[in-house]
């Protein structure tokens, strides 16, 4: 099944069940995390019984999608081989045995998280940037799991378009703290979340036999395959939990895919055919059964100086 979270005629918050070409809403749920169980049960029952109501239908043509659910907690990865070696090469390094390793990641701000319609470009960016990915949302919590038990704990997926301010990302991790306010403005989620059975017939490798592609006003940008993934989803949840816990309604990225960003594009090809984001570029990010997420840049807000020049 595909859940979305949309406004509805009278701009009020619903999450429904998406049909062919319409959206059947769910009355009295504006936040998809109250349905996650331990095994999809209700989630899948309140679906089904919504297919049926023949009131709360709305096309989906013109709809406004929101970020599918309201995150608790969103960790981005980095598990994607391509995009980290051809990152590392341009920079003259090998590859780090660590990464075999262990699944980084960082934390982002799930306050960030939003569906299509407009992108600001982050205060003091001239360097803006997508990142074509997929997100596994957690419908279980749990501690210190096995691989196996963490793919357990997933519930749906849905694409991602980790939004990036390079030049703000470039400076600030000079202090080794990581990305933190270049990766702060947006996190694109949507448009709908699809469960994981509905992918258990494209299974391969440590992912799924499915395209993931972005383009930019309309020209091809990025290519790769889910199953190209070096890390699977139930390994980083498992490092997610190591020590800890995950909990429902947790996003975990799964980083960018090789050719995923113009970071990457510009340094291997080059900056003039692959240029940073302006305002009035419009980013479609596609993962195959998953469905596209479509936002364009606007104008940002100028920096706030945190303190007055003497």
């Amino acid at each position: 099944m595909r859940f979305a979270r949309y406004l509805d005629e009278s701009a009020t918050v619903r999450v429904g069940v998406v049909g062919e070409d319409v959206v059947h809403a769910i009355d009295g749920v504006s936040d998809i995390v109250v349905l996650f169980d331990a095994n999809a049960d209700t989630l899948r029952q309140v679906g089904a019984a919504a297919l049926k109501r023949a009131t709360g239908v709305t096309p989906l043509e013109g709809l406004e999608y929101l970020a599918p659910l309201e995150p608790r907690t969103v960790r981005d990865f980095y598990a994607f081989e391509a995009h980290v070696r051809a990152g590392r090469t341009w920079r003259g390094l090998e590859m780090d045995p660590l990464w075999y390793e262990q699944p980084a990641f960082y934390f982002s701000n799930p306050y960030a998280a939003m569906g299509e319609g407009d992108v600001p470009l982050p205060p003091g960016c001239s360097q803006f940037d997508f990142e074509l990915e997929v997100a596994a949302i957690v419908g279980v919590g749990g501690a210190n799991v096995s691989p196996r038990e963490g793919e357990e704990l997933v519930i749906a997926y849905c694409v991602m378009n980790d939004w990036s301010a390079r030049d703000v990302q470039q400076r600030e991790m000079k202090l080794s703290m990581g990305p933190v306010k270049g990766k702060d403005t947006a996190t694109g989620l949507g448009p709908w979340l699809v469960t994981k059975d509905e992918l258990d017939d494209v299974r391969e490798g440590n992912g799924f036999h499915l395209e993931m592609s972005a383009r930019v006003n309309g020209q091809p940008y990025s290519r790769a395959r889910w199953s190209d993934v070096y890390w699977s989803f139930g390994e980083m949840v498992s490092y997610a939990a190591r020590g800890t816990e995950v909990r429902p309604g947790d996003v975990l990225g799964s980083g960018t895919c090789g050719t995923g960003c113009i970071l990457e594009l510009g340094q291997t090809h080059s900056s003039e055919q692959y240029p940073w984001l302006v305002a009035g570029d419009e980013v479609v990010a596609t993962v195959e059964r998953l469905g596209e997420l479509r936002n364009r840049v606007v104008p940002g807000r100028a920096v706030v100086n945190l303190r007055t020049p003497s």
